[in-house]
């Protein structure tokens, strides 16, 4: 198999195309999540915890930063942002929650469908039915 035939193989595979679309649609998914965390969550956890920004939270790791906002601070020297890590570790826990909603509705749904009766095939018809069938079907054909 050459080298070229093999990797369209490869490529042909179902699990590499739900691979890619995965990957597209998660792509799509994170700008929502970001949305959500920093046009929505955000403002409230503000507001609740007295109007603080998380965003602008960090240490100076020498003496020549004195600036009050984070980006002022990189430029003046090192800093430790925890602030942006704490934002990061937010927009994680609310995409687990998302998704484990998402999970959870997904199983919830295919409980329901797995509870669902099967209809049963409709029972053969009695010995004496059958013959009296077959007899019609040959007397038809005649």
């Amino acid at each position: 198999m050459s080298f070229v035939s093999e990797f369209r193989s490869f490529i042909a595979k179902g699990n590499v195309v739900d691979l890619a679309v995965g990957i597209i649609i998660g792509g799509a998914f994170t700008g929502i999540v970001n949305s959500l965390v920093n046009d929505v969550v955000m403002p409230v956890v503000s507001v609740v915890v007295g109007g603080i920004d998380f965003s602008n939270y960090f240490f100076p790791l020498n003496s020549a930063v004195t600036a009050t906002t984070l980006d002022a601070a990189k430029e003046q020297g090192a800093v430790f942002a925890y602030g942006k890590f704490l934002t990061v570790i937010i927009n994680f826990l609310i995409l687990a929650w998302i998704i484990f909603l998402m999970v959870k509705g997904v199983n919830k749904l295919r409980a329901q469908e797995e509870k669902k009766p099967v209809e049963a095939a409709p029972a053969p018809p009695p010995a004496d039915i059958a013959l009296l069938s077959e007899i019609r079907d040959l007397l038809k054909n005649r």
